[in-house]
């Protein structure tokens, strides 16, 4: 059995994938009986529940951190810092070193952005002429609805017998 559980974990998640749904075929006790032991060990574990997280990390993972070191960490840090600090622009061009390719690109991004802009200009003019079709459609409704009959009230003129 351990020799199964060990060839299974060389494959890694997806054999323990279809191992599982094989089991659910066959019988589904097994499967669900596969699924209670991979959350059990932890080889369903998709997130850090750890205060380490190369500890969570898998081999692959590691192996990529050992040798870019962190490189990726400061690439993902400074497109993070990008995004946040995102002000609608494209942010600095770096070069690529083709002057020709630059100056393509450069064109393209601003012609991009125009593009864009015209873009959202024509999606506000839109809702704009959505939203006033549809209030001026209520507006003719409510007029055109007849208005409530007043309650009638009996005659308290009249003397009783």
């Amino acid at each position: 059995m351990s020799e199964m559980v060990a060839r299974l974990d060389d494959y890694g998640r997806p054999a323990w994938i279809a191992v599982m749904v094989l089991g659910f075929v066959l019988f589904w006790p097994v499967g669900l009986a596969i699924l209670a032991y991979m959350l059990w060990s932890g080889r369903m574990s998709w997130g850090c529940s750890g205060r380490n997280r190369s500890q969570n990390r898998s081999e692959w993972q590691n192996r990529f951190a050992d040798k870019f070191g962190d490189k990726f960490d400061k690439a993902r840090s400074r497109v993070e810092d990008e995004v946040r600090n995102f002000s609608g622009g494209f942010g600095p061009a770096y070069s690529s070193g083709n002057a020709a390719f630059d100056d393509y690109r450069q064109a393209t991004l601003k012609r991009l952005e125009e593009e864009e802009r015209e873009f959202r200009t024509f999606l506000d003019r839109l809702r704009k002429a959505k939203d006033k079709s549809e209030f001026d459609a209520f507006m003719s409704e409510r007029r055109d609805r007849p208005a409530p009959a007043a309650p009638e009230t009996p005659a308290t003129d009249q003397p009783q017998t």
